[in-house]
């Protein structure tokens, strides 16, 4: 089985295929518990909003924030993602 790692490098050998099409592979066609898509943009405004920033997160700042998250940010990409459609609270 690949890492995470290894399957966004070989994916994003594709032309047309970036870092963010990996990152939603990785989440829904594989399943991997632990992707944090710091480049999407609903994630970004989720946490925005949430911590209460001006400015949208980069994706290191995702990364320092996440560290709680782990090995579970694909589950709080998917909250995250929840809570701008307005089913969830955060």
């Amino acid at each position: 089985t690949l890492s995470d790692e290894e399957v966004i490098a070989t994916l994003t050998k594709v032309k047309g295929i970036g870092e963010w099409t990996a990152h939603m592979f990785l989440i829904f066609a594989l399943q991997r518990p632990n992707v944090l898509p710091t480049g999407d943009y609903g994630v970004r405004s989720a946490i925005k909003r949430a911590y209460r920033k001006r400015k949208l997160p980069t994706p290191a700042a995702m990364e320092k924030l996440a560290k709680s998250w782990h090995p579970y940010c694909s589950v709080a990409a998917w909250y995250l993602w929840r809570s701008m459609d307005g089913e969830i609270e955060i």
